[in-house]
């Protein structure tokens, strides 16, 4: 009895178990992921010009130094974070930059790889201010109201701004441009997740009953939807009708996910397909790109050459199951959006579907660790902003991936790390620090214990 009583917890509690924080899997992890975008830096010289490019060192060097700069922020600050989310980030990172720089071999007067380091070294920055400064993800919900004024002044202020291939989503200034949309989605889905969070109890459980879904009164609801259609609208008037489709499943996910109720979904299925056949009628620039996704081989037929939809296929097609190698293939024929909106084109060219399926697994296992982040986490604030930040990635990556492949119309948006456009790049890592934060607070084994 009293060996028995002297091995017994003080509290009269089992002791806690402490799950490792995971940094020692997370570097081991950086270590080869950094190794294959050498190796694909090498790879796309060699098969270009015969070489290795020039200052490879250098560019291992830089990226290995950013890489751990990373790490030792979220070693530092978020040590029970997921060990994968990092890695992932710099490996897709790095991968965008080797397709770039290859496709820079084709346009020696049109380089946009240093421009893109430049941008990813600022992400990457980013990502640490965020990860060392914001200690409690919850200190966000105060500043929700502020998000959305902030994101719709973002989403305003480029309609006063020259339109850019039909659509007014930048902002340019000298040789200097912007996307603001890009930082704005950050915020809308901060502003939904805080107000969802708040008031998931009366959109659930309050208002009048239609058919199988509780439709909450005007004075819960209302805010909400009104920034939501204010934000659409913006969105409609710049032409950036694929942000517009992003904010809308956006609104949905997370409608759905605070209040329980399958019926949203139906709801808003039904209403994007009514939208979407509506301004696929009603907008000229949509309805082309409508009829080029219905008919992608009808400017061959009539003798004008193929468009770039029916060059994206052509790559695909040419790439096989294991590609042409890196710098053999010739997707530089779809033409001025070959590094931003169908860069896909060019791994599913010269990769081939083992490397394309290989690039969607990194995609699909990114979003699958932020919704497990959100169901892990006890608070609906932060359950809400991971399943919203998650979500953010997969409607990018499907809706830009079912615009080049044929499967739906094309946006116009580009895939998240991979692409040209150093707002996107940007974003998508403070998006990766958010969930590093989120996932730290969601895997520390004591809830009563503070973050670093």
């Amino acid at each position: 009895m009293t060996g028995t009583a002297a091995q017994a917890p003080p509290t009269g509690r089992a002791p806690a178990v402490r799950r490792p924080g995971g940094r020692g899997t997370e570097l081991a992890l950086l270590v080869p992921a950094a190794a294959l975008v050498l190796l694909g830096y090498c790879a796309a010289g060699l098969g270009r010009t015969g070489a290795v490019p020039p200052g490879v060192a250098g560019y291992g060097a830089g990226l290995g130094a950013l890489a751990l700069l990373a790490h030792g922020a979220v070693r530092l600050r978020a040590r029970h974070a997921d060990p994968l989310l990092l890695p992932i980030a710099v490996l897709l990172n790095g991968i965008g930059l080797v397709l770039i720089y290859r496709l820079d071999l084709e346009t020696p007067g049109d380089r946009a790889a240093p421009a893109q380091l430049v941008w990813s070294a600022l992400g990457i920055g980013l990502f640490t201010l965020v990860v060392l400064a914001l200690r409690d993800h919850r200190v966000l919900q105060r500043y929700a109201y502020l998000s959305m004024a902030a994101a719709l002044v973002l989403m305003v202020v480029p309609i006063f701004f020259p339109a850019v291939n039909g659509a007014r989503i930048w902002i340019r200034a000298g040789g200097f441009s912007i996307q603001p949309g890009e930082f704005a989605k950050v915020l809308l889905a901060l502003f939904f997740a805080s107000y969802l969070a708040a008031n998931r109890h009366a959109l659930a459980y309050t208002g009048r009953r239609l058919w199988r879904l509780t439709l909450p009164t005007g004075r819960v609801l209302g805010p909400i939807v009104a920034v939501w259609a204010l934000s659409v609208l913006v969105l409609v008037l710049e032409r950036d009708l694929g942000t517009s489709l992003l904010f809308f499943f956006l609104f949905v996910i997370l409608l759905y996910v605070a209040t329980g109720r399958t019926g949203w979904i139906a709801v808003g299925l039904l209403l994007a397909a009514a939208g979407a056949t509506a301004v696929g009628w009603l907008e000229p620039h949509v309805h082309t790109r409508v009829q080029d996704w219905l008919h992608p081989f009808a400017s061959i037929e009539a003798g004008q050459g193929p468009n770039q939809l029916a060059q994206s296929l052509f790559a695909f097609a040419a790439g096989g199951l294991l590609g042409t190698g890196l710098g053999l293939g010739d997707s530089i024929l779809i033409g001025f959006a070959a590094k931003s909106d169908f860069i896909l084109a060019t791994a599913g060219e010269e990769l081939g579907l083992a490397g394309l399926s290989a690039l969607f697994l990194l995609y699909a296992l990114l979003v699958e660790r932020g919704f497990r982040t959100g169901l892990t986490l006890r608070d609906p604030f932060g359950q809400l902003l991971a399943v919203g930040l998650a979500s953010i990635v997969a409607l990018q990556s499907f809706v830009i991936a079912g615009g080049v492949t044929g499967l739906i119309p094309l946006t116009g948006m580009v895939m998240p790390f991979l692409a040209q456009g150093g707002s996107s790049v940007v974003t998508n890592w403070i998006i990766v620090a958010l969930l590093i934060r989120l996932s730290d607070s969601a895997r520390r084994p004591d809830p009563q214990e503070p973050p670093r």
